[in-house]
């Protein structure tokens, strides 16, 4: 419904039309992609009379049901999550946490999203249900081994493969429009500034609520940290999306702002961090620590890149943002070719590993990406072309980054012999 709102903006006929064939998912669908469209004098038109005919009974209908909805899913979470203290699994001879907090909070997160679906696809549910179950199955099958590099890195691969799932359920399984990949990668970056706010309010609730009880004598810090923290750590990003799903002006509102800081903020901090780097003499060809850090902060930066793109293309043009996007792209690439070149010496001086071999394919990966995603901003910058290209090329390459992920996950750990 959003993209059919977006095409006919101007088409005050097939707005109508939308409107009469499904009044409530009409409503829904612009309140979500209302600040995309603000710019237009019919959004005004419709947005008054929404609001009119809709805002007292629809809103408090949406909260009942999703409140209920939201409680059930964090409450299966949490369960999920306690359960070596329910099962009394000793955690130092069988890594519960390592392989399966991700997926439980995934599985939150799907069970939420599917809930709260007007209609539910049962073919989609079933395969959805498939994927995580064999997902568990494998990665409880394999062994408990901290030295083991490959099985470490399936442990990390496993959530972001899971990621991808949830992403398909997130629009619905329509990998033909690409718009909606970029709506999945604006949810994520409007449920990763709320979650931080809501941990943030979770940590001052906290500090306050164990201080009273300790004025009266009682110690509930160990009840509270083994019990109401865990439960709000795993459920903040659902209680997240329940923000983004019932609240989206809200959300619309924080994501551009906070991208159009953190972007001139993070090229500033890249600049004088590989300005550093050189005073310093650091080298990542040698230091295998630095190498790692160095690894982690491109693809930190590499988020961001892509979700200033994502939040930037919701305004008005604004050239100061893209060109400083444009920016951080080409400092970025030049950190990237520093790390795979250092990666490429460790190679040719230690040879193959898991970890070198994943950190390789995710920085060639990257390199590719952040090539296009510079092509595209300096025609944006300098051609006049716009923003919402620069989005369908990350929309088109997401795949490629499940492709890799399920090799990692999969593949890896008996290319190497679980070594």
């Amino acid at each position: 419904m959003e993209t059919k709102i977006k095409d006919n903006i101007d088409n005050s006929e097939q707005l109508e039309k939308l409107y009469r064939a499904d009044k409530k998912g009409f409503q829904k669908a612009f309140s979500e992609i209302y600040s995309e469209i603000a710019d237009f004098k019919m959004a005004d038109f419709w947005k008054a009379r929404l609001d009119f005919d809709f805002q007292s009974d629809t809103k408090i209908k949406v909260r009942k049901t999703d409140v209920l909805f939201l409680i059930t899913t964090c409450l299966i979470t949490g369960f999920l999550v306690k359960f070596p203290q329910i099962l009394d699994i000793k955690l130092n001879d069988y890594f519960y946490y390592e392989k399966n907090v991700g997926l439980v909070i995934l599985l939150g997160l799907s069970a939420y999203s599917f809930l709260t679906k007007n209609q539910i696809n049962v073919k989609h549910l079933i395969i959805s249900i498939v994927v995580f179950i064999l997902s568990a199955i494998y990665i409880n099958l394999l062994p408990s081994d901290r030295d083991s590099h490959s099985i470490n890195l399936a442990y990390i691969h496993l959530p972001l493969l899971l990621w991808c799932l949830y992403g398909l359920i997130f629009i619905d399984f329509d990998t033909k429009d690409k718009t909606k990949r970029i709506d999945y990668i604006k949810y994520n970056g409007d449920i990763a500034i709320l979650a931080a706010i809501i941990l943030i309010a979770g940590g001052i609730l906290t500090g306050v609520t164990l201080e009273l009880f300790s004025a009266i004598d009682l110690k509930i810090e160990n009840f509270y940290f083994e019990y109401i923290v865990i439960l709000g750590l795993v459920s903040s990003p659902i209680v997240a999306t329940y923000i983004v799903k019932n609240y989206p002006t809200v959300t619309n509102k924080i994501a551009p702002i906070i991208a159009s800081i953190f972007s001139p903020l993070v090229l500033i901090t890249l600049i004088v961090y590989l300005i550093s780097i050189v005073i310093t003499g650091k080298d990542p060809y040698n230091d295998r620590d630095f190498l790692i850090v160095f690894n982690l902060m491109l693809l930190g930066v590499m988020a961001i890149i892509v979700f200033s793109v994502s939040e930037t293309s919701v305004n008005k043009r604004q050239r100061f943002n893209e060109l400083t996007l444009f920016i951080l792209t080409i400092v970025t690439l030049i950190v990237d070719l520093v790390a795979l070149s250092a990666i490429l010496y460790r190679l040719g001086e230690f040879g193959f590993t898991p970890n070198r071999t994943a950190v390789l394919g995710s920085n060639l990966l990257i390199f590719g990406n952040l090539i296009l995603i510079m092509v595209d901003l300096y025609k944006v910058g300098f051609k006049g072309k716009e923003i919402k290209s620069v989005e369908l090329t990350i929309a088109r390459y997401l795949p490629i980054y499940m492709v890799w992920t399920i090799f990692v996950t999969f593949g890896l750990p008996f290319i190497f012999g679980m070594k």
